[in-house]
């Protein structure tokens, strides 16, 4: 599901307001979620597998420097922050294996995230697959999460494909990663990106939202009304993370 983040910070790639962002060339980061037909992920598992797939491309030493997907990975951070999350079975999924990029794997689902590619460059084995009607379910509610373990807090007030939420759920952890130092970024990544989404109480949502952490704001381009809130990024090396544990 094609959409973009926003927040008003000034010179943001998530800032509402047009800007100079919006003349650069616009890229996207292609992520595909494995949905078989007799076997398809839980939604939350899914929703968690894509968020870490992006902080896992972040973290490639090929995204950085001089490595081979370094420049794509400016141009799009450059530019908007758009990610497209499509949907892949047998033959589809494994021609989308055979391209450059991750396979990251959870509980039930498999999420392959590629570097970067313009908004009309894309590999022919990734545009034909589908973007609308990625639709999952869980089949038990979630456990609560631990107080050590990054939360991105999605809105429980909208109602998300899975696939628009994937994608919400990877701008938060983005949010994320970007507002962390260096050491916390390399603690994060040696654990292996731990994460957790979940669906606070709407009173909850309320305190997470005026709490100080990365909100999420979708650009309104699919789905669901411009500035709505989607995700509130809660990792416990951000100020104000505590904001969490008050709540519960």
């Amino acid at each position: 599901m094609s959409n973009e983040a926003t927040t008003p910070v000034p010179d943001s790639p998530f800032r509402p307001e047009p800007g100079d962002r919006d003349l650069a060339p616009q890229f996207v980061l292609p992520l595909v979620v494995r949905i078989e037909r007799a076997a398809p992920p839980a939604r939350t598992d899914a929703l968690e597998t894509a968020a870490r797939a992006v902080l896992v491309m972040l973290g490639d030493e090929r995204s950085a420097g001089d490595g081979e997907w370094a420049q794509a990975v400016r141009d799009w951070q450059d530019a908007r922050i758009r990610k497209v999350v499509r949907r892949a079975r047998g033959a589809e999924w494994r021609r989308a294996e055979a391209l450059p990029g991750i396979t990251v794997g959870g509980g039930s689902a498999e999420v392959r995230v590629f570097p970067p590619v313009p908004l009309d460059g894309w590999p022919k084995d990734l545009a034909r697959l589908q973007v609308s009607g990625t639709d999952l379910d869980d089949p038990e509610p979630p456990a609560e999460a631990g107080l050590s373990v990054p939360v991105l807090w999605m809105n429980p007030d909208l109602d998300m494909s899975a696939g628009k939420a994937m994608a919400q759920a990877g701008h938060g952890a983005q949010l994320a990663w970007w507002e962390l130092d260096a050491g916390a970024r390399a603690a994060w990544r040696a654990a292996g990106y731990p994460l957790a989404v979940r669906t606070p109480d709407p009173a909850r949502w309320s305190g997470l939202t005026t709490s100080g952490l990365p909100v999420v704001r979708d650009a309104g381009f699919t789905e669901i009304a411009p500035g709505s809130c989607t995700v509130v990024a809660d990792h416990p090396a951000l100020p104000r993370a505590t904001a969490r544990s008050e709540s519960n």
